[in-house]
């Protein structure tokens, strides 16, 4: 349970009400890695997948405080999938000027993460940890339980986390785990998922906790826990068809996404971004926005929302 620090970033002019966002964070969740190249299930190119969202985060311009990666990095928690997984993303974050910031998954082997992603000595111990992102907090909870997929917090964990949200930190506190804190349309998923939810809603409830970000379930969804709001991640290896017939689970190599978070004074936006190459039908180049930036805001209104100008809204 240590302490990571780092720096935020400076932000861009915007024209909107609630201008520009006081943190940035890329979350992704589920890459369910194996060892010896090998393709998930035989068929699922989860390198591919992973690279391809780095790409595109790469080419927009989004500079992130941190990219979270909320558990399940490697499917057996084997040593070559762990170095390849990092191989990928560690040099990728660094372009992008982030933190990285690794969740133990239910998928997860704890000595192996250790050892291969954090450079620590080996130890069955959870891996909880706080970053500090300029003003915004981010605590990571290890919701694994060794040898079981399903998720649950030891007392000593739920003390620790109550002890560190004593204090509350200048930009509030993003919660990150494995194991979200919500209801799930799948049945089966339900066998699977964090234990005795109401002794963290304890903890949390009244808190500076702003969201929870978590994984596991393998498509996007979002809900709110002790009134705290609550996305989740789809995994970038495959996902669930929530309209699969309803008593059966379905995983489906499509749908395949991350989330942008912005935290604002005042709220956190959950985006999700579907990861691929996909016809542009419409849309608006920067040379355009230079022109809407020089204008006064009943000028924009004029010459953007009125009907008779073109739009690619």
């Amino acid at each position: 349970m240590s302490e990571i620090r780092a720096e935020g970033q400076a932000g861009h002019v915007q024209m909107g009400q609630h201008g520009e966002p006081d943190h940035v964070l890329v979350h992704l969740s589920d890459t369910h890695f194996l060892g010896g190249n090998r393709a998930l299930y035989g068929r699922v190119d989860t390198d591919r997948t992973v690279e391809r969202a780095f790409e595109q985060l790469e080419r927009s311009g989004i500079r992130p405080e941190a990219v979270v990666i909320t558990g399940d990095i490697a499917d057996l928690g084997e040593a070559d999938a762990y170095a390849r997984v990092r191989g990928i993303i560690e040099p990728a974050v660094e372009r992008l000027g982030a933190q990285l910031v690794w969740v133990m998954g239910n998928h997860d082997e704890r000595n192996r993460f250790r050892e291969q992603l954090l450079g620590e000595p080996a130890s069955l111990d959870p891996v909880d940890r706080v970053y500090r992102l300029g003003g915004l907090r981010l605590i990571v909870l290890d919701t694994t339980v060794p040898g079981y997929h399903h998720g649950e917090l030891a007392r000593e964990q739920l003390d620790w986390l109550s002890a560190e949200l004593s204090a509350p930190a200048p930009h509030g506190t993003l919660l990150a785990l494995h194991h979200p804190p919500v209801p799930t349309p799948l049945a089966v998923m339900t066998i699977l998922e964090l234990q005795r939810q109401h002794e963290l809603a304890e903890v949390v409830s009244g808190s500076d906790v702003r969201a929870i970000l978590g994984g596991h379930l393998h498509y996007s969804t979002t809900s709110t826990f002790a009134g705290i709001p609550v996305s989740v991640a789809a995994a970038t290896c495959y996902t669930m068809d929530l309209s699969a017939p309803v008593r059966e689970l379905s995983g489906v190599d499509g749908a395949q996404s991350i989330n942008l978070v912005h935290v604002y004074g005042d709220r956190t936006v959950h985006s999700t971004v579907p990861i691929g190459d996909f016809e542009r039908v419409a849309g608006f180049d920067a040379d355009f926005l230079d022109r809407m930036e020089a204008l006064s805001p009943e000028e924009r209104i004029e010459a953007f929302s009125r009907h008779t100008q073109p739009s690619a809204i």
